[in-house]
Parts: structure tokens; C-alpha cells; sequence
């Protein structure tokens, strides 16, 4: 998946990205992030189509932000309130927006979809130059669990119901710490495809990513409800604190 960019994840999800990537916690985690800025200037990496930013900039918070996909910003700016952020085109490691900022926000795993360790280390270096000595730099990411993967391969159902099957095969490389993954979607209107590749971290790997940028860990939980983050937890909010 060596074509796999940061416009390729908007190009395939675009057109159904709020109907299909729609977690369940969008009002939990503007609850908690708008406790953790309150009205301040907020930067969002990925800003997608606005799911959580639109709402923060409701609440008061004065937003901008990146975005690989065109095709995703097109989303945002169709939403009221979405013609009003400021959102530069491009990777998160290049695209700027004039700064400072008090507060960053990096969340749903996007953190993984950069492609390598020293580009995950260099969107934490980013952030550091963006953000007002104090200000807070939030990351959400799954916690990696490889148990149910055999022989470094993974089959499993998302969605099975009367019209539709949705497939997701995956293959993991141990040692670059990527997931290869083609999820495939099956209608009585036909069959889509859509690719993703990730390579993740631990969270004591992204700690180490963020010290060498100059942060701080200050909060970390298992959940947007505060939850206290332990050997179980699925995923983790992490909430580092620029140093200086």
C-alpha cells in the first residue's frame, strides 16, 4: 500500500465518512476537550469534516486546523459554521496555519495514519512549534492488542445484517509496526473496497515522541468519561503539557 497518502484516506471516505466513522463519543470527547481548553485557540490535526471541531467552535473555542483531503473539507464547508475555520491543505507534519496556539487535539487513531516513527515524531515536533509554552497537545489512539491476529493475518466480520457484509482483512509487519488492512464492503448494490494503513504505537512510545518535542505527560484515561486508564483499557486520552 506504498500509494496509500494523506489525500487516499478522503478519497475513499468522503462521500460517507459521517454515516460510516461515527464512534459514538463525539459528545464526550467535546464535553472533555472543552473542559481541558475552555474558550481559547484551538488547532485540530485532521480536522475531517468538523465532527468534533464544529461543535468546540459552538461552545466558544476559535478553531483551525489541517486536513490531507480536499474532498473532506468540501464536508466541513457544506455544515454551518464550516466556512468559518481556517483549514490549511496538507499532511500534519507540513501544513501551517498562523499561530500560536493555546491547545492542539489529535484524535481517532489519526496519529497512526502517518506512515512512520520519525513522522508521528515530527507531528509531535510540529505541534510543539505551534503551541504556547503551557498549552496542552490531546491524542486519542487505540491501545495495539495483536492477540487475535494468526500468522500475522486478521479476518474478522464489522458488519453482517440482512443487505450488507463488512469484511476487514488485515496483515501486521511486527517489526515496522504497520497494519495493512482492506476492508470490504458488501451490498445488494455491489462491492466497495477501502484500504487503510497504519503504523502504530504503544503509549509509552508516543510519551517518548512527545518528551523529545518538549511535552509533558499531565492526564492520561481509558476513556472520554475519564476513566482510569489500566492493562485493560481498549484506547487512551493522553494529555501532554508543553514545557518553557
Amino acid at each position: 500500500m506504498d500509494s496509500f497518502g494523506p489525500s487516499t484516506f478522503g478519497e475513499l471516505n468522503a462521500a460517507d465518512y459521517d454515516a460510516t466513522q461515527d464512534p459514538g463519543t463525539t459528545d464526550l470527547t467535546v464535553d472533555l476537550l472543552f473542559e481541558i481548553f475552555g474558550p481559547t485557540r484551538v488547532f485540530e490535526f485532521a480536522i475531517g469534516t468538523g465532527r468534533v471541531a464544529l461543535p468546540l467552535a459552538a461552545r466558544g473555542c476559535t478553531l483551525a486546523g489541517n486536513e490531507g483531503s480536499p474532498l473532506m473539507v468540501e464536508k466541513l464547508r457544506a455544515k454551518p459554521g464550516g466556512a468559518d475555520i481556517p483549514v490549511a491543505i496538507g499532511d500534519m507534519i507540513q501544513a501551517q496555519v498562523d499561530g500560536p496556539f493555546d491547545h492542539a487535539f489529535l484524535i481517532f487513531n489519526t496519529l497512526f495514519n502517518l506512515p512512520s516513527q520519525a513522522a508521528q515524531v515530527e507531528c509531535f515536533a510540529h505541534a510543539a512549534r505551534m503551541i504556547k509554552p503551557g498549552g496542552t497537545f490531546v491524542i486519542e489512539t487505540f491501545v495495539p492488542d495483536m492477540s487475535d491476529f494468526s500468522r500475522d493475518q486478521r479476518v474478522a466480520t464489522k458488519r453482517l445484517d440482512m443487505d450488507s457484509v463488512w469484511i476487514e482483512a488485515a496483515t501486521h509487519d511486527r517489526v515496522a509496526q504497520v497494519l495493512e488492512m482492506q476492508r470490504i464492503r458488501i451490498t445488494k448494490n455491489g462491492m466497495k473496497l477501502v484500504p487503510l494503513r497504519m503504523r502504530y504505537a504503544y503509549p509509552q512510545e508516543i510519551d517518548l515522541m512527545a518528551k523529545c518535542a518538549g511535552f509533558q505527560l499531565r492526564s492520561r484515561w481509558g476513556g472520554w468519561r475519564k476513566e482510569s486508564f489500566t492493562a485493560d483499557s481498549g484506547f487512551h486520552i493522553s494529555v501532554y503539557e508543553k514545557q518553557g
